[in-house]
This record gives C-alpha cells, structure tokens and sequence, in this order.
C-alpha cells in the first residue's frame, strides 16, 4: 500500500511511494505540489530498481521540473522534453514504467 503524505493547508500535495520489492530498494515515487490556484507546480516521477541501474540513485525512469526546466531520466541519462501537461507526463511515466517492469519480470528478475 502506498504512504500518502499531504502538508497541512495544501490540498493535493502528493508524497507517495510504493515499495515493489523493500528487500531489493525497487519502488515508485511520485511527489506533487501545487500552487495556491491548484495548478502542479513541481513534480517528480521515479521508478527507482537498483538491480537493473547502479547510476542516478537506482533511478531507472524518472520525470520531473526540477532545476528549472522539464526533463526525463532514463538509465542515469537526463534529456529536456516538451511539457504539455502533468496529466500528460504522468500517462507517460505510467506508460513506460509497465513497459519496464512487464519485461523485467518477463525475464525473471
């Protein structure tokens, strides 16, 4: 069951993770915070499997707007992509993420 963590006084915060595997460190991550209007002013999508990737903290496929611009982590590389929105980039995330982890435990790992 995922940990739901919401800041006093900002409705629709998001600070969860899912453990997939404690023993492993493999889980996902999504962290939101929103404006005083309700709009996702930061955010930070992670699938973290350090037994598939020793770079970036274990950080397999991750999204976030940290550091001033929009950006994708895949595999310890970091790329700049187009924002359209945070329901767009989450359907992506999520999209990838099941990609991932299908063939990962297509593999038996």
């Amino acid at each position: 069951m995922p940990k739901k963590r919401q800041r006093p006084g900002s409705p629709g915060n998001i600070d969860e993770r899912h453990y997939l595997d404690l023993r492993r460190g493999i889980l996902l991550q999504r962290v939101v915070r929103r404006d005083a209007q309700g709009q996702v002013s930061r955010y930070s999508l992670a699938y973290i499997d350090p037994t598939l990737c020793a770079a970036d903290n274990g950080r397999v496929l991750g999204y976030d707007n940290h550091h001033g611009y929009h950006h994708r982590h895949y595999m310890g590389e970091v790329q700049a992509i187009e924002f359209e929105s945070y329901e767009q980039i989450e359907s992506r995330f999520e999209s990838e993420f099941r990609a991932l982890y299908d063939g990962r435990r297509e593999r038996g790992r």
